[in-house]
């Protein structure tokens, strides 16, 4: 398969509950890269809810998607992605919590995320070479919905305002919603989806994925954290 783009992510490990809800919950298994059922969830149109996150995939982006800069092939950034698989370690927090990010719905990590933000850098500053730089019209729509010094500071540098400093580390769940239907999304996700997450929560390795000509993510690879 050719891909347009190429990201890092956190991709919940397979088989797992969690991953096999999540990715029923958002229609799309970015591990199979097939469609799959979304649950039935009385008074919940599951569908819409989730339909701005499907393409994606259950997953944490570590490193933005991009497309690859001139001169790099697929396989130059997946023998990168090995380096620096085997200078990274393990990062391993409490668990993981529903949370609301404006007026979406998405898992943030408990305990300390230092390591967590570390390796994320790392993913964004020793892959960068393999970015192309993004088109005016891009960098447009990121600007139009309003970026602090530092955002802009971090697009200009790294094509993308939520890095570094910026970041933080979310499973997205839902796209935006109107505040009056959160409650209910919350409730059923809190029923279904809270009893089958990790304590501890565990990064044991990075994803590397790909984008279809349809916008879709598919896992090319799991890079195991050795370092």
């Amino acid at each position: 398969m050719t891909f347009t783009r190429y990201a890092i992510y956190f991709a919940p490990p397979q088989g797992a509950d969690w991953s096999r809800f999540g990715a029923s919950w958002l229609g799309w298994d970015m591990e199979t890269g097939a469609e799959v059922p979304h649950p039935e969830i009385e008074g919940l149109d599951v569908a819409a809810i989730t339909a701005t996150p499907r393409k994606y995939g259950l997953h944490a982006t570590m490193k933005p998607p991009m497309r690859l800069a001139e001169g790099y092939c697929q396989a130059d950034l997946e023998a990168a992605c090995t380096a620096l698989a085997a200078t990274q370690a393990p990062v391993a927090l409490d668990g993981l919590q529903l949370a609301r990010l404006g007026r979406f719905l998405a898992l943030r990590p408990l305990g300390d995320e230092s390591a967590l933000n570390a390796l994320a850098a790392a993913c964004v500053r020793d892959l960068d070479a393999f970015r192309a730089p993004a088109p005016e019209a891009e960098l447009a729509r990121r600007r139009a919905n309003g970026l602090s010094p530092a955002q802009e500071q971090n697009l200009s540098a790294w094509g993308y305002p939520y890095v570094l400093d910026q970041f933080r580390f979310h499973i997205t769940l839902t796209g935006k919603m109107p505040k009056p239907e959160l409650p209910s999304v919350e409730a059923a996700l809190q029923a279904h989806l809270i009893p089958l997450l990790p304590a501890p929560f565990v990064i044991k390795d990075l994803a590397l994925m790909g984008e279809d000509g349809v916008g879709r993510f598919h896992l090319i690879h799991r890079y195991a954290l050795t370092g």
